[in-house]
């Protein structure tokens, strides 16, 4: 193996840009490959090949990843941010080409590998659950469009559909929109027809008929009888076509994450920070963001970072501030966030950090940061150690309860 040979690439969706550097900063090679599967072949195979020690790419995962790990490469990623900010360190005509971008992070690879995390994959199981979990975070964005529209083209002329039952995209919802699309198809709708569609439907809410026919005729009255109208019924009829698909898509997807989180190694640790079962999706979420590789966060600061729960310190003569953290994975700090917000209505120890934070004039986002770089502390020492989160080895909740006692 060649020593202090360094590799930089520049990844695209149809080509990829590769630059390797020897330990002096000289180009050896600069070539460009097909994303295909001769393409990533000869790609392994070359940097195996030229004895590259470590190869530097703009993203931590994908499928020219996975194939570089497992073709034994180490590779580090480098946040397009930093790549950046490093050009004008290699050239001050401000260019900016795949092949250059290719350079700089073979040159950062070689200069500057010490800052930057080698990836070690995760486990197939945990591979899996963040498959899942990002598919399904995909499909309720798209459920969530669909429905906004659906919802926009009832207010047009057909109001009374889109307040019946609670949520627009549930399925008994869609189903009553399916049935009756338009004004003129619920005329005839009475307490008893009404009372065998929910039956047939298996509804399963609060409400009698009677106060769901009361909702619908409350409503305005739309305009039934105009070729507008019936232009729009037939868009109502497509969007609910296309809504149905995807919310039985995103039922089925919740029942396989439920079941690979209950699988997973991890999955007792992160399933126990929650009260409620039915936030099996945000444990889950959290599990596969943050993976199996300890090493992937050796310290709390790391792992309070990465989930964007600690803010950037900005320093300048005698000004110092901080400010939010806006590179971090954004799908952790949701996670971390929901379970901050959930928590101080519940667990008096994250209640009482919330409220001081509240006391001290923190806003709302603010005071769940807060609770979330604590909640961080937690999870960190949990997933380490491997064990379930219990209230009473909890010391600093045993400690306030103490003191209130």
């Amino acid at each position: 193996m060649h020593e202090g040979r360094f590799a930089g690439v520049d990844w695209a969706s149809e080509e990829h840009a590769v630059c390797v550097n020897d330990a002096e900063g000289r180009i050896l090679e600069g070539r460009r490959y097909r994303h295909d599967e001769r393409g990533i072949r000869a790609l392994c195979a070359r940097l195996l090949e030229l004895g590259v020690e470590l190869v530097a790419i703009e993203r931590p995962d994908g499928l020219l990843i996975e194939r570089l790990l497992d073709a034994g490469l180490s590779v580090t990623a480098i946040h397009p941010n930093q790549v950046a900010a490093m050009r004008p360190r290699f050239s001050n005509a401000g260019g900016k080409s795949d092949s250059f971008d290719a350079f700089v992070l073979a040159e950062l690879a070689r200069t500057d590998s010490h800052r930057f995390r080698i990836l070690v994959p995760d486990s197939d199981a945990t591979k899996t659950l963040r498959a899942l979990t990002r598919a399904r975070e995909d499909l309720v964005a798209h459920r969530v469009a669909l429905a906004n529209e659906l919802r926009a083209q009832l207010e047009c002329f057909w109001p009374a559909a889109a307040g019946v039952f609670a949520d627009i995209d549930s399925p008994i919802a869609l189903a009553f929109i399916k049935r009756y699309p338009a004004p003129a198809d619920a005329r005839g709708l009475g307490e008893q027809r009404l009372a065998r569609f929910l039956a047939r439907h298996g509804y399963c809410g609060r409400r009698t008929p009677a106060e769901l026919l009361t909702r619908l005729r409350g409503a305005a009255d739309g305009r039934a009888d105009t070729l507008e109208a019936e232009a729009r019924r037939q868009i109502v009829l497509s969007l609910v076509a296309a809504l149905e698909p995807v919310v039985a898509r995103i039922a089925e997807l919740t029942s396989e994450i439920r079941g690979a989180l209950h699988d997973h190694a991890d999955g007792e640790t992160f399933r126990s920070l929650f009260r409620d079962p039915k936030s099996a999706i945000t444990a889950a979420t959290m599990l596969a963001e943050i993976g199996d590789c300890r090493a992937r966060y050796p310290t709390i600061a790391a792992l309070a970072a990465d989930a964007g729960q600690a803010p950037v310190a900005v320093e300048s003569g005698k000004s110092k501030r901080a400010r939010f953290r806006w590179a971090c994975d954004h799908r952790l700090r949701n996670a971390i966030g929901t379970l901050a917000d959930s928590s101080r209505h519940h667990n008096p120890w994250a209640a009482d950090i919330y409220q001081r934070a509240r006391a001290r004039g923190c806003t709302h986002p603010h005071a769940i940061r807060i609770l979330g770089r604590a909640w961080c502390q937690v999870i960190w020492r949990l997933w380490q150690d491997q064990t379930a989160y219990d209230q009473a080895q909890h010391t600093a909740l045993q400690h306030l309860l103490t003191a209130r006692g």
